[in-house]
């Protein structure tokens, strides 16, 4: 069968020519016998498949045979289908069958939900009469199955989380009526039951101010409650979880009338002890307090025995030597008597040399066995460091000596600083004979000082020599202490430096704004302190305790004290320049001397400037560094001179009455300022002795030369003016080309001669 799909080659049909010859195509015979051809291989073909179709007529039966009970199979699919739709179109059971499986799902659900809630009702009812039960329990004086009652219902009804704190309902969130009713009739009976037991306690402890006991009842009543043992109140509370607050009356009463006295240093004490037995039990205990003669409590003995023996009392008598009751009290009383130990005892005997250290070992130490005897008896931790208050602050003594010597070193230069005034004494003075001998008062005072990297001296305030008194002896100190002691002792005298910054300034504000010898004497005190700083890390820190050799400093702090000296100074040289400046405008300009009215003005302005002058003559000279004397001097009178001079030159017609006025008031200031001259070449001749004196000062204050200078010309002929310029005598007097033609011009009028000279000084040039 497969021959049947061979291909038919149209070649092997035809004769044998070249069919891809497109010059060649076919012709009609060729045509027609390629018809036949074909027609005759058809038959062939059908021939053949014939054949093959005959010869397997058997499998092609079954095939036919097989496709048709498919087919049938279909049919009867189909019409089962069509019967089931339609049975459930006619007849809906499975929605029957639905509705009857819900319905007892739901009967189901509603008989489950009804038990449930019957059993609720039984825990509702059952935690009512248990509730109704303790409050009967209680009133039957049954104190251990009331509390139990409480406890356990509390833990039915989650009246409290995991952590202990009470729950909380939050918002948005709602309960049952039914289950706040019940916590509301727990909460009233766990008030009613803690009433009760303190009530018990009130009676069961009290303290009989009259005869000074401490009386503990075993047996107890209330109301119609008897025979309720002090023991079972205890233990009730413990149940409640209310033990704390049962005992905190008890704690508060012991504190105030029996622990207070033992601390007291002024009124000792001593206990006894009565035990009052019936029959096999105990029914009163009774902690007598009497008061003993005084005594002297040195390392803390009888405090701590007598604090001792009132514990025991308590461990034995009120918690019967339970661990876990003894803590509790602990836990509320031993705060507040390590508190009263510290205050009334302790902090009183810290020693205030740092010789008698040593002798506090024994404090030490007795406070140390006080607190194991308290351990032993379980009244304190064992293992919580908190409670070892007393050894912390006995074995840290030496900081609290280091704390309180601290504060009274800075609290002794605070005062030293407010007390002390800044007033110069006589000797102190230029008018004083002491100074006019020698230039500078002798050593009469401590307040003339050395100053340690600078020549000279200088006078300062006794506020800042006792404060260096008072630093030195704290550094002193330093060397000879240990190193946490030393510290507190560096740190306060760092502080104690750090004050007068803070102090002084304040105190002196007023003064400061003016110009007077305070702001001097506060400027030598920053300038003293300043050396003395530096001074100190040569002088000490060999000696120090080299755990605190590293961290000694002081250089950090003298620049902040020199940079105020200077911020002083500066301020009082300006100051005076200001001073000065209103002085000279009071001249007008030096305009018009040649009248009376104008040239009383410009004498007064001078007189002015030369009393401005003199009184700083006078506060500095005595008070300052003759290097700084001289230069803040010089820095003065060179703004003066300067301004003087310019105004002067600046006038555009000068009249020759007028020439006269103006060189009579420039001799009148420099004259009446000889003294203050003769100050400077003195302190010239001290610094370098082989030099010319008058240059000297000269060179130091370069518009003396000028003004000096100045007065000459307003005497000289225009010829000699010139004359001068050209032989640089001018010039070397920091006169310009064109002050002295407007000087020329202003003198002298217009004519051939001034032009001469005019040109004369144009054409010179330096």
């Amino acid at each position: 069968m497969d021959a049947l799909w061979d291909s038919i080659n149209v070649r092997d049909l035809l004769s044998a020519r070249d069919l891809s010859d497109p010059t060649c195509p076919l012709s009609a015979p060729d045509l027609r016998l390629l018809i036949q051809r074909l027609d005759s291989h058809s038959l062939h073909i059908k021939s053949k498949v014939q054949s093959y179709i005959v010869s397997h007529h058997d499998q092609f039966a079954n095939l036919f045979s097989l496709c048709n009970d498919a087919v049938s199979q279909s049919d009867l699919i189909s019409a089962d289908i069509s019967d089931l739709l339609r049975l459930n179109s006619d007849r809906p059971i499975e929605v029957e069958i639905r509705d009857a499986v819900e319905e007892l799902t739901a009967k189901t659900r509603e008989a489950r939900t009804s038990r449930e809630m019957l059993e609720l009702a039984r825990v509702i009812v059952g935690t009512s009469e248990r509730l109704k039960g303790a409050r009967e329990a209680m009133r039957n004086g049954r104190l251990s199955f009331a509390a139990e009652e409480v406890r356990d219902l509390e833990k039915a009804l989650r009246v409290r989380d995991r952590y202990g704190d009470v729950v909380d309902q939050s918002e948005g969130q709602t309960e049952p009526v039914v289950y706040g009713l019940l916590k509301k009739e727990w909460s009233d009976c766990f008030e009613e039951i803690q009433e009760v037991l303190m009530k018990f306690m009130e009676t069961a402890v009290r303290y009989e101010r009259d005869t000074s006991r401490l009386r503990v009842q075993y047996q107890l009543s209330l109301q119609e409650i008897d025979g309720i043992e002090l023991q079972t109140v205890i233990k009730a509370m413990d149940v409640v979880g209310i033990l704390d607050y049962g005992l905190s009356k008890v704690a508060d009463l012991i504190i105030k009338y029996v622990v207070t006295p033992v601390v007291n240093h002024g009124v000792p004490v001593s206990f006894v002890e009565e035990l009052t037995q019936d029959s096999k039990e105990m029914t009163e205990a009774v902690l007598n307090i009497l008061p003993t003669g005084k005594i002297e409590n040195v390392d803390g003995e009888a405090i701590y025995s007598g604090i001792v023996q009132v514990v025991k009392f308590i461990y034995k008598c009120i918690c019967f030597e339970n661990d876990s009751w003894i803590q509790s009290f602990g836990r509320l009383t031993w705060p507040r008597i390590s508190e009263l130990i510290i205050c009334n005892f302790l902090s009183k005997v810290v020693p205030e040399d740092a010789s008698k250290l040593s002798n506090f070992q024994k404090i030490i130490e007795s406070t140390a066995q006080f607190e194991t005897a308290l351990k032993e008896m379980r009244f304190i931790s064992a293992s919580d460091d908190k409670d070892k208050r007393l050894t912390n602050f006995a074995e840290n003594v030496e900081v609290h000596f280091a704390s309180r010597k601290k504060t009274e070193i800075l609290a002794n230069a605070r005062k030293l600083l407010i007390q002390c005034d800044f007033d110069v004494p006589q000797e102190y003075t230029r008018k004083s004979p002491v100074f006019k001998t020698n230039g500078m008062a002798v050593n009469s005072y401590d307040q003339v000082v050395d100053l340690l990297f600078l020549t000279g001296r200088c006078v300062v305030s006794k506020a800042a020599t006792q404060l260096m008194k008072l630093v030195h002896q704290t550094l002193k100190d330093v060397c000879l202490s240990s190193t946490r002691v030393a510290l507190e002792f560096y740190h306060a005298a760092r502080d104690a430096l750090l004050l007068y910054e803070v102090v002084i300034p304040v105190k002196l504000e007023k003064q400061l704004d003016s110009i007077n010898q305070v702001a001097v004497l506060m400027h030598n005190d920053c300038l003293y302190l300043s050396q003395e700083i530096l001074g100190l890390a040569f002088e000490y820190r060999s000696d120090f305790p080299s755990s605190i050799k590293e961290h000694a400093v002081f250089a950090d702090i003298a620049p902040r004290f020199h940079l105020m000296a200077e911020e002083i100074l500066q301020k009082q040289i300006q100051l005076i320049i200001f001073n000065l400046k209103e002085a000279v405008d009071g001249a007008n300009g030096f305009q018009n001397t040649h009248l009376k009215q104008q040239f009383e003005l410009a004498k007064f302005s001078v007189d002015q400037v030369i009393f401005i002058l003199e009184k700083v003559h006078i506060i500095w000279e005595p008070l300052l560094l003759p290097s700084t004397y001289k230069k803040s001097m010089c820095m003065v009178l060179e703004s003066v001179f300067t301004r003087i001079t310019t105004d002067i030159l600046l006038l555009d017609d000068i009249a020759a009455d007028e020439t006269l006025q103006l060189q009579r008031l420039i001799h009148r200031m420099l004259d009446n300022l000889s003294s203050l001259f003769e100050s400077l070449i003195a302190v010239g001749q001290k610094e370098k002795p082989q030099e010319d004196l008058l240059p000297s000062v000269d060179n130091l204050i370069p518009s003396l030369c000028k003004i000096r200078k100045l007065a000459e010309l307003l005497d000289m002929p225009l010829k000699s003016i010139t004359t001068a310029w050209e032989s640089a005598q001018l010039v070397s007097c920091s006169f310009t080309s064109s002050e002295v033609e407007d000087f020329i011009k202003s003198i002298f009028t217009d004519s051939p001669l001034r032009k001469e000279c005019l040109w004369r000084i144009e054409k010179t040039r330096f």
